[in-house]
């Protein structure tokens, strides 16, 4: 009987979610690496660039990838030869290791999860509980898989009962336009095929611990039809052209992992859960001897990308920033903010609503101001602010008129903005800015100031006032209302159909 103590598993747990925190798994940067010497999009070869700079620079300062560090998710495959030496169940010694992870002082990662989640929400303060899945197995030791899902990609997760006879990729390529760039795309998607409902959304899930290995699958061939149907979904969507983060381009996914379970003969559910850019999570075995420690990548494993401000760029001074200089920039324009902006994300909105709606001065005058979506990880040592980069700026919509009619000049954000967001910034002639989703390490390095102004019982939430200096944007909703999350994605999936360009794995 092997003894599995208490304290190992804590340590181990800790050790590995601090260890993805900031580094990536090597198959995802070499793919990535892959990727970007083949991307023809200047957009998404940027955006590219500025993720796999990201990611070398978190490697080196053990500082989170993204600022959004996750929903943790636990695999446990438990040898039936194993005892854990606990008087805790082991969901509360996984979530004891989570605590010490996400409380760390030289690294300290974002809490985000919310207790009583449909009325209160709460913030647990230390990201805990996590989601754990339990297998018992034969065998002697303890297997865990430990991931930390960012709600940007959780959030684009799609599940359908199917008719045994529908197809599954015409599903899947109907999906993926509706999922936007929220994801973070390129990333990896996930899917799960059969089971029960919840039992495809987990083999989705469980399916995305795998190394990704499409060019190893394409250049031998598939050897079954699962493998074929691999092969099939990653040549398709990637012809969709949506590219690095909806910008447009050759490289969506960079692979695709299916897990499939036998079903019942009326059913065949079927879900999709992407991976995003802070793609995040590593494999441990216990065996009674003591604590497992993940060993680290070697620096010189990173491609050679170094990302600098584009020469062309436009330097955009945000404290004498006018209408009319905002509607002199074009959807696609890359611009270097500098100066004086605002952040808020969707607590802060819910909250000046109320106080609008309720006849209440707001704390912050928004008039002639930029607001950026984000929520950062706090500082550690001599930083001005933690790893912060854009949250998903679909999910302020609903509030974006409100704050145009507050005499708002433009938003930062990632991903697209629905139709009414964009009719609403076209008639205010406001703008809507895009930063690079996953590289919220290298995008802290321009925020020179920070300090809270405004909700400040919000934690990560608060409205921040931001110094920043050459803080990289593209123009993704111009004045004209033009989105360049729907018009690149067209230009590049006519250009990969008429010159036969093939996404390389």
């Amino acid at each position: 009987m092997t003894v599995i103590t208490e304290a190992d598993l804590i340590e181990s747990v800790a050790d590995a979610l601090q260890f993805i925190s900031y580094y990536h798994p090597m198959d995802y940067i070499r793919a990535l690496g892959v990727a970007y010497e083949a991307e023809q999009s200047p957009a998404a070869k940027d955006a590219i660039a500025q993720i796999l700079t990201n990611s070398r620079m978190c490697a080196e300062g053990h500082r989170p990838i993204c600022q959004d560090t996750g929903i943790v998710t636990i695999f446990v495959k438990w040898g039936q030869d194993c005892r854990l030496d606990s008087t805790r169940s082991l969901q509360e010694v996984i979530d004891e290791g989570v605590r010490k992870a996400y409380l760390n002082p030289e690294n300290k990662l974002r809490a985000s999860i919310l207790a009583d989640p449909a009325f209160t929400r709460r913030n647990t303060k230390d990201n805990t509980p996590s989601v754990m899945h339990v297998e018992m197995v034969p065998g002697n030791t303890v297997s865990i898989d430990v991931a930390a899902k960012g709600g940007g990609s959780e959030n684009k997760s799609k599940f359908k009962m199917m008719n045994p006879s529908d197809s599954i990729v015409d599903w899947v390529l109907e999906m993926i336009p509706q999922m936007g760039a929220g994801w973070c795309p390129p990333g990896m998607l996930g899917i799960g095929i059969g089971g029960t409902a919840e039992k495809s959304m987990i083999l989705a899930k469980q399916s995305l611990m795998g190394s990704i290995d499409m060019a190893q699958l394409k250049a031998r061939g598939p050897k079954n039809d699962i493998e074929a149907l691999r092969i099939e979904i990653y040549d398709k969507v990637n012809a969709l052209g949506i590219g690095a983060q909806g910008l447009g381009g050759l490289s969506t996914i960079l692979d695709v992992k299916i897990f499939d379970w036998p079903t019942h003969a009326a059913s065949k559910p079927v879900a999709m859960i992407p991976n995003c850019a802070a793609t995040r999570h590593a494999h441990f075995v216990l065996d009674g001897s003591g604590p497992v420690y993940l060993e680290a990548p070697k620096l010189e494993e990173w491609p050679d990308v170094n990302w600098t401000p584009d020469k062309a760029a436009i330097r955009v001074d945000l404290d004498t920033l006018t209408p009319d200089v905002v509607q002199t920039w074009k959807h696609g324009d890359r611009l270097l903010l500098n100066g004086k902006m605002l952040t808020g994300r969707d607590a802060a909105h819910k909250r000046i609503k109320d106080m609008l709606d309720a006849g209440e001065p707001l704390p912050v005058d928004f008039k002639g101001r930029v607001i950026y979506y984000v929520g950062p990880v706090d500082p550690v040592g001599e930083e001005v602010v933690g790893p912060a980069g854009p949250t998903t700026a679909t999910r302020m919509d609903k509030f974006t008129r409100m704050m145009l009619d507050q005499g708002l000049l433009a938003m930062v954000g990632k991903a697209e903005r629905g139709g009414d967001a964009t009719k609403a910034i076209a008639e205010a002639k406001s703008a809507y800015l895009m930063a690079v989703g996953g590289a919220a390490y290298l995008v802290a390095r321009a925020i020179k100031e920070s300090k809270v102004v405004g909700f400040a019982d919000l934690g990560m939430e608060a409205i921040y006032e931001f110094e920043v200096s050459d803080f990289p944007v593209t123009v993704a909703v111009d004045s004209a209302g033009e989105n360049v999350h729907q018009l690149a994605p067209l230009v590049w999936r006519e250009k990969i159909a008429r010159e036969g360009l093939l996404t390389p794995a």
